[in-house]
């Protein structure tokens, strides 16, 4: 399949309540379609490595918004 986005190499918290993993997200016409160790093409690659993907994450408003940081252990 080729996709419009396909972000490569990220840690994915995927908001199951699973463990985070190292993986792909893939996106096709504004949707995530995949999710996990992906191949193939796309029209835009975001090497993510060393950077943390949450898809599908809500951010709901607080006045603590640091909080979603300490929840993945980055220090404020």
């Amino acid at each position: 399949m080729a996709y419009d986005l396909w972000v490569r190499h990220a840690k994915v918290i995927d908001g199951s309540g699973g463990p985070s993993f190292y993986g792909d997200v893939a996106v096709k016409n504004g949707k995530i379609v995949e999710i996990g160790k992906l191949g193939g093409s796309a029209t835009r690659t975001i090497d993510a490595e060393g950077l943390v993907v949450s898809p599908g994450f809500i951010d709901n408003p607080t006045t603590a918004r640091s909080s979603v940081a300490w929840s993945i252990g980055i220090p404020s």
